[in-house]
């Protein structure tokens, strides 16, 4: 299959962004967002016209570099063609209005949805053109600036350091910074009536007041959860980790970079669903400070997570990362190639459970010593940057000091 196929009609590669400049407000009650981005690129090569992925909104106009731009925007491409042709660093300014609501994808509607009282952001894999216009590529990662104004009763959440706060009449303006450069999938807005509870330090739970109690209970454990993955994966790569709980239901858990997104559904006081607040976890090092340079590659962000609940589960007490091996040997299919599975199947659950079973293997031939100690420099040596499997094929034999081709086009084939 070709690389192409990957891009799930999304993106493109004639440009790069460096920077994005959001300036959103959003009116809870109709369920409206009023916004202006700026996007800060390079392109190595001149360009005529600019794509980019916009769903759902009426644009109202666009500069390129300061002057008014023409532009066509339908089938959720926003194409701009500026008055002169843009090579080297260019800005591309969108304003823009409607009504967000979540992209249709073979994988659901995703992106910008509207809570019972409130709105998140889930963006995996194409919902990020949802609400802002975006460069969507899980490799075009980029700095950030959100800047959401809405009703003063609301806390807003989004992925990044809260920089700046203020009020103004019935309404309140968030600022946020995400420094570290970030995939659009990745960005996330969580609005709610939320209380926040300190986890530890740089970890937070914001959670609903009638939740607060049985959420604390559930994600008690992840401060030692964070210190474990430390010593498996390495240094936590961001400044902090918010988990948010809605006061709806989810079907699953959503990451974000420095931050997960679990439904009311996920919290029962008995921690039933740690292995997922494990799962989402490790998506901090594998699939957010690590991301995939495209979806043909997400084993390394799926398997690694499944592998981080199996040995949480041992660490903690529960059956060894070796019981959950045979267990999912014994189950997991044979009909997909994981390291190459096709759109349609890029979330099944081959690609998660035989990506763990990819690195048990791993494990299994070069020893724990080598194995964690592979594992670290690869999450060290490609911290905020983009991966792919053959990447880390060759970054595995350096470590072993053997080859290992043959085993990894048995073990993901």
């Amino acid at each position: 299959m070709s690389r192409a196929d990957y891009t799930l009609g999304h993106g493109s590669g004639d440009y790069r962004v460096r920077h994005y400049d959001l300036e959103l407000d959003y009116r809870i009650g109709p369920n409206r967002l009023t916004a202006r981005a700026i996007l800060s690129a390079v392109a190595d090569a001149e360009l005529g016209r600019i794509p980019l992925d916009l769903a759902g909104f009426a644009v109202q106009g666009v500069r390129v570099d300061g002057r008014a731009a023409k532009f066509t925007h339908r089938g959720g491409k926003l194409v701009v063609r500026p008055d002169r042709a843009v090579r080297g660093e260019f800005t591309v300014e969108v304003r823009y209005s409607g009504n967000p609501r979540p992209v249709a994808s073979r994988w659901g509607e995703i992106g910008w949805d509207e809570l019972t009282d409130g709105a998140l952001v889930a963006s995996q894999p194409t919902g990020a053109p949802s609400w802002f216009p975006c460069n969507d590529r899980p490799g075009d990662k980029a700095a950030y600036r959100v800047s959401l104004t809405t009703a003063s009763a609301y806390t807003v959440l989004v992925t990044g350091e809260l920089v700046g706060r203020r009020a103004r009449g019935s309404t309140t303006t968030w600022v946020f910074e995400r420094r570290e450069p970030t995939a659009p999938y990745l960005m996330s807005v969580q609005i709610g009536r939320y209380d926040e509870v300190e986890l530890a330090s740089g970890q937070r739970l914001a959670v609903p007041r009638r939740l607060r109690d049985a959420a604390a209970h559930d994600f008690g454990r992840q401060p030692g959860m964070m210190r474990a993955l430390g010593e498996w994966f390495g240094p936590y790569p961001f400044g902090e980790y918010v988990v948010v709980v809605t006061d709806d239901d989810l079907d699953d858990p959503i990451e974000a970079q420095g931050m997960a997104i679990f439904g009311a559904n996920h919290v029962d006081g008995r921690r039933t669903f740690e292995r997922l607040v494990v799962h989402e976890l490790a998506h901090q090092w594998f699939g957010n400070s690590l991301t995939v340079a495209d979806w043909r590659h997400i084993w390394l962000n799926e398997g690694f997570a499944t592998y981080a609940e199996w040995l949480w589960s041992e660490a903690s007490g529960g059956a060894p990362a070796a019981e959950h091996a045979r267990e999912w040997r014994a189950r997991a299919g044979s009909d997909l190639a994981i390291g190459d599975p096709g759109v349609a199947r890029l979330f099944d659950e081959q690609v998660y459970r035989r990506g763990a079973l990819t690195l048990h293997a791993l494990r299994g031939r070069v020893g724990d010593e080598v194995f964690f100690g592979l594992l670290r420099s690869w999450a060290r040596e490609h911290a905020h940057g983009t991966v792919t499997t053959e990447e880390f094929i060759a970054h595995a034999e350096r470590a072993a000091g053997v080859p290992l081709r043959a085993d990894f086009a048995s073990w993901l084939g």
